[in-house]
């Protein structure tokens, strides 16, 4: 009877997970795009309202592995859970990718493109794929990341 229930429970466990009724660890590409979208509008209605809420991942810009993060004209983080001040342009990925500059020249006004590097998933070391979704607004250039 034990044994039963048991594999009953795995079963059931097995088909929400394929269903999609689980919540994911990780943020998809669509949520990282529209985390982006709504990042980008707030900080075109409120600039230093936005940087500060995304700094402390308050009103919705912190989402498991999902945070926005900005580099201004000078090249350094604007917003970023850990590096602000530091800089953006500079930064390399795992393989010494120069992904900052990748990012600096690659985000437009208006639109949203993608960058892809290798970067370590939170709390670990070894770099799988990632894709961040970049835009420019005014003098801030801003980006959301998903792991691919």
């Amino acid at each position: 009877m034990k044994l039963k229930s048991i594999f009953s429970i795995v079963a059931t466990v097995g088909a929400l997970a394929a269903s999609g009724a689980l919540a994911a660890e990780f943020g998809t590409a669509d949520e990282a795009k529209a985390m982006l979208n709504k990042a980008a509008a707030a900080v075109k209605a409120d600039k230093a309202a936005a940087l500060a809420q995304f700094n402390k991942g308050e009103g919705g810009f912190k989402d498991r592995d999902l945070y926005p993060f900005c580099g201004g004209a000078d090249g350094n983080f604007t917003a970023h859970p850990t590096l602000v001040g530091k800089s953006l342009k500079e930064l390399k990925d795992k393989t010494g990718k120069a992904l900052g500059e990748e990012i600096y020249s690659t985000a437009k006004e208006g639109e949203v493109k993608e960058v892809s590097y290798m970067w370590p998933r939170p709390g670990q070391t070894d770099p799988v794929q990632k894709v961040t979704f970049v835009t420019k607004i005014g003098d801030q250039t801003c980006a959301v990341g998903y792991y691919k």
